[in-house]
């Protein structure tokens, strides 16, 4: 399923598209922008339609009001999952792995724009994300342990591990304690602490969008089918995967570009 990505209307989260740029923004910043059943499944939704709607070459995801994301909903989830079965909380669990699943599957680049309160699963969104930058407020905690829950929640035992080492994602998952805006680049969660970490999100966003769009797409996928493969399997598939790129006209363009001494206007094909 394609999206229109100029007339794309949400309930749960706002949406805006400037050329080739997607924006969400959780949007309850009363609560510091807390997730729902709905707003787990809306987003799942979404970001398996962007994997056919090429319009939206890079997608930014940021929170309102000061705050990216406190995560489950105290009242509209972490209740009724109290009064469920096993197979309804089993239908939940699926459902929000789901939405990283959906998050790693789409071609777009994601850029998440943290800021303030991010935990939870909002820091599991944060984790999922391709880049992440941080306001200086930034405070993420994986804070699963507090409520009588695993740190193995939405992949993070498999993904936090990968992006800040073994050790470290184990102190966040067993503690559930807050990881500042710089730790967190310290540790490679960040790739940076921005003061204006939303006009900064939508510059790199912007930035990736006028780029090889193509060879973006296939740097996000192979960082994702690498994680498994051993260095032989690795060297053999970035070699298939560069002689594709080979072939597209903005590797050419970008030759007679150098060639010329000149700037190369990447157009995705």
């Amino acid at each position: 399923m394609s999206l229109d990505p100029q007339t794309l209307e949400t309930t749960h989260f706002r949406w805006a598209f400037d050329n080739g740029v997607g924006t969400i923004t959780l949007d309850r910043p009363e609560r510091k922008n807390p997730l729902t059943f709905d707003s787990y499944a809306e987003l799942r939704d979404l970001f398996r339609a962007l994997a056919s709607t090429p319009e939206v070459r890079v997608v930014v995801l940021a929170g309102a009001g000061g705050n990216f994301c406190s995560g489950g909903d105290v009242h509209e989830i972490i209740g009724p999952l109290t009064r469920m079965d096993l197979g309804g909380l089993q239908d939940f669990t699926r459902m929000t792995g789901d939405l990283v699943r959906a998050m790693r599957a789409c071609p777009q680049p994601i850029v998440a724009a943290v800021d303030g309160v991010c935990a939870g699963a909002g820091a599991i969104l944060a984790m999922a994300s391709d880049l992440r930058l941080a306001a200086p407020d930034a405070m993420t905690a994986f804070l699963f342990t507090r409520v009588g829950l695993s740190g193995a929640d939405m992949g993070a035992c498999a993904i936090l591990p990968r992006i800040i080492g073994h050790g470290r994602a184990a102190e966040l998952l067993f503690t559930g304690r807050a990881m500042s805006a710089e730790e967190g680049e310290r540790w490679g969660f960040f790739s940076r602490i921005a003061v204006d970490v939303h006009g900064e999100a939508q510059a790199l966003a912007r930035s990736l969008a006028d780029g090889p769009i193509q060879a973006h797409y296939m740097t996000k996928r192979q960082l994702d089918e690498e994680w498994a493969a051993s260095i032989e399997q690795a060297l053999d598939m970035e070699a298939e995967a560069q002689a594709r790129l080979m072939q597209t006209r903005d590797f050419h363009r970008a030759y007679e570009a150098f060639a010329a001494k000149r700037k190369p206007e990447f157009k995705g094909d």
